[in-house]
């Protein structure tokens, strides 16, 4: 028996709780079971409870920047958890990873040049490229043997041939659940080299990880790499503390850092939310038991939705997952697909998944459900699932 309780259901709703509180405003019936956006439905740790309340309990809110201890904190995550030693002047702090990817395109591109991602991936990252006035170049994930990979020939012809000027990495990439091994990203890394493409890995989800998997940060594999990398980690995701905005940026090549900061001083958004920092702070402190038995839980969700899945919801199919808490699910084989795909859902199983085309090229046909929930949520919601199939295939 561990020392925390993931079963137990705690009641988001009335806490201003974007998932739980704003389906209306999402033209969502209040009926449905939410299961979309990335953030969990458990406590965080008790001691980061704690930190918060004491920082609370001094009533002083004023300007705040963080010392050698916040960086220490995550130093030690990186160094224990992922094999890198990362430096205190590369880091900049951010009050998100998008914000942060925005602030890439700008310092690092210009107008009109190109930016790849692969498609089907988290979807802001289209966004900050199209609305900053930069080409989208859509580097497709391939799918083979049931599983997504990269198509590296592709990737170089357009990088030649769109004048590609910046790579947008998610690792491990949010929906599709794959971990790239050592020898994608020292491909990627590579050929990214040769054509002078610089590299924006997101690697928020780097502590989400199944077992027979591991993560490898991009830029600790060589020093070339690291040099034309920002890596882009948080304690958001890791913690489900998103709503607290801070983010540990890391920029090893000092230009690139400048230029950075540079972007950065032009929003004037230099500073970090207080409660953020004593949060991440205490987090990486003392979350790692917290941490290992979240993980095992996680494994448990993942092992009862793909039973469930083979056993119980036919023409439905679970794309393994190497990493995060998001789960793909391919519907294809039901006949479902584009806006009766949505349609059904929410109407008729009564659940509110992502759709699996806001994440671009390839995700029609695909929604993305969130596991990140106490196992009874996530049998009920299967449970709508079976019982709107089971309708389905008699009308």
């Amino acid at each position: 028996m561990g020392r925390y309780d993931f079963d137990q259901i705690i009641d988001r709703r009335g806490t201003n709780c974007i998932k739980y509180d704003f389906m209306a405003e999402h033209g969502m019936p209040d009926s449905v079971l939410p299961l979309w956006v990335a953030d969990m439905d458990f406590a965080v740790p008790a001691e980061v409870v704690e930190s918060l309340v004491e920082a609370a309990t001094h009533g002083i809110f004023g300007y705040s920047d963080c010392g050698e201890s916040y960086f220490q904190a995550v130093h030690d995550w990186m160094f224990t958890h992922h094999n890198w030693d990362v430096k205190k002047e590369w880091l900049v702090k951010s009050p998100g990873i998008v914000f942060a990817i925005a602030m890439a395109v700008r310092a690092f591109t210009q107008e009109g040049d190109g930016v790849m991602i692969q498609n089907p991936v988290y979807h802001p990252f289209s966004h900050v490229i199209k609305a900053n006035g930069r080409r989208l170049v859509d580097n497709t994930l391939v799918w083979e043997n049931g599983r997504y990979g990269m198509d590296f020939g592709k990737m170089e012809q357009q990088i030649r041939e769109c004048k590609v000027k910046l790579f947008v990495l998610c690792s491990p990439h949010n929906p599709v659940g794959r971990v790239w091994t050592r020898e994608e990203l020292g491909r990627l890394g590579e050929i990214c080299m040769r054509y002078g493409v610089k590299i924006v890995s997101d690697e928020i989800h780097h502590d989400f990880i199944f077992p027979g998997h591991e993560h490898v940060a991009l830029a600790g594999l060589e020093e070339c790499f690291a040099q034309n990398t920002m890596t882009c980690t948080a304690p958001s995701k890791t913690f489900n503390i998103a709503g607290l905005q801070v983010s540990n940026i890391f920029i090893p090549n000092a230009s690139m850092r400048e230029a950075f900061r540079q972007e950065m001083e032009k929003t004037g958004a230099g500073e970090i939310n207080r409660m953020g920092l004593v949060a991440g702070e205490s987090a990486y402190r003392y979350g790692r038991q917290w941490l290992e038995e979240l993980l095992v839980y996680l494994k448990g969700n993942l092992d009862y939705v793909r039973g469930y899945v083979e056993q119980r919801l036919p023409g439905i199919r679970l794309v393994e997952p190497e990493g995060t808490y998001l789960l793909w699910l391919d519907f294809r084989k039901s006949g479902l697909e584009g806006d009766a795909l949505e349609e059904w859902l929410v109407q008729k199983a009564g659940l509110w998944l992502n759709d699996g085309r806001m994440f671009g090229t390839g995700g029609d046909g695909f929604a993305r459900l969130n596991m990140g929930c106490p196992r009874k949520t996530l049998e009920q919601a299967l449970g709508r699932m079976e019982e709107a199939l089971g309708n389905r295939q008699k009308a």
